[in-house]
């Protein structure tokens, strides 16, 4: 009796060290969805095996697939909530994050799509600004206060109540973070234990918006077309230059360029190749008021404006390459392809090169994407919660 029971027991140990539930042990334990306390899927359980006897149907069906010369690389099924949704997807390295209106956050390995962590990171109603990563952490503003997740298990590090009312979402390099705040100043604290070193301003007093840093510089943004060049650890100018009317969402850096849409109608590429004299490169004109950045690929810069659609602009000359009025963002490029989703939920594949349209395919399913701007995937999801991921037929 006594081996009969001493083996049980070494049974349901190794089982509960391997992760899975048995019941009959005490020592069990249910996957659960973050602090809710609802039953989480497991990799194997999510993943949609369409090729599989009983697998669920794919997003996109094989024979769009085959007219569109794309083929699926992975697809998940993510366990969303009745009623729940994505609001953020958002590629950060080798890394795709998608957060759901309850604030629920996945993380996924974007070449493979295995599930690297999920979990609530704020009650539902709580308000999220930004996403960004250095190092080991993610940053984040969650119900104004400055948030440090682990990078590879979502978990708090560190939570900041910087007596700040957040304005733009927060960036750092290896010694500052640097916090843009509603009294029009852009806050710059040590990273190491958060102390406050400095406060700057636009000349003209304007609310900083957007934000960018590495080792060598920052860059800032706000609401009366100011970008302005400073250096990282200390209140010094380096230059600035002037859009006549608010920088619209992000400004973007490639190299010395920088890439911003404006509220005047016009995208802007800023150069800065000695690091003290700002010049205007070009600026094309879209004939729309800009609400949000453009995507800067190696060639290509793409702007979405309201009610003129999409417009691919060469990154050298300034000069449109092609226009598209039903496009709606950005998913890809392949070689001088571009793959464009519309506001009709197509897919439209276009010769950059050519400047003309090549095909369309049918998108219905897809609610959601990410815009990627470094290589060929294509990301998509729909309102049951699939996530999928696509790549050309080379």
């Amino acid at each position: 009796m006594r081996r009969v029971l001493r083996n049980r027991v070494l049974v349901c140990l190794a089982v509960w060290m391997a992760g899975w539930g048995v019941s009959g042990c005490e020592s069990s334990r249910v996957a659960q969805r973050g602090s809710a306390g609802e039953p989480k899927k497991s990799p194997a359980e999510a993943r949609v095996s369409p090729d599989s006897p009983g697998g669920s149907p794919s997003m996109i069906s094989p024979g769009v697939l085959d007219h569109a010369g794309l083929k699926t690389t992975w697809e998940w099924t993510l366990p969303l909530k009745k009623g729940e949704k994505f609001v953020s997807i958002t590629l950060l390295g080798d890394r795709l994050y998608l957060r759901s209106d309850r604030n629920y956050l996945w993380s996924l390995d974007r070449a493979k799509g295995d599930v690297v962590f999920s979990r609530s990171i704020a009650s539902p109603g709580i308000p999220v600004l930004g996403l960004d990563f250095f190092e080991n952490s993610l940053i984040s503003v969650i119900g104004n206060r400055l948030v440090e997740l682990d990078i590879n298990s979502g978990q708090e590090q560190r939570v900041s109540n910087l007596e700040l009312s957040i304005v733009a979402p927060p960036v750092r390099n290896s010694q500052f973070f640097y916090i843009g705040a509603a009294d029009r100043r852009l806050h710059v604290f040590r990273a190491k234990d958060l102390v406050q070193t400095f406060p700057v301003t636009a000349d003209n007093d304007s609310l900083i918006t957007t934000v960018v840093a590495d080792e060598s510089f920052v860059a800032f943004g706000t609401d009366a077309g100011n970008l302005v060049g400073m250096a990282p650890e200390a209140p010094k100018r380096l230059w600035q230059f002037q859009a006549t009317q608010a920088v619209a969402g992000p400004v973007i850096r490639d190299g010395a360029s920088f890439y911003f849409a404006s509220t005047d109608t016009n995208v802007y590429r800023v150069d800065v190749a000695d690091g003290t004299n700002a010049i205007l490169t070009w600026k094309y004109q879209t004939e729309a008021v800009l609400d949000r950045p453009p995507r800067v690929t190696k060639d290509f810069v793409y702007q979405y404006a309201v009610g003129r659609g999409l417009t691919a602009i060469t990154k050298q000359t300034g000069k449109a390459a092609w226009s598209l009025p039903e496009g709606a963002d950005l998913l890809a490029e392949a070689g001088n392809r571009a793959y464009v989703i519309t506001k009709t939920r197509t897919l439209t594949v276009l010769d950059n090169a050519a400047g003309k349209k090549l095909f369309s395919a049918n998108f219905a399913p897809v609610t959601n994407h990410a815009a990627n701007t470094t290589d060929a995937r294509i990301y998509l999801m729909d309102e049951t919660g699939r996530v999928a991921c696509l790549e050309p037929i080379m």
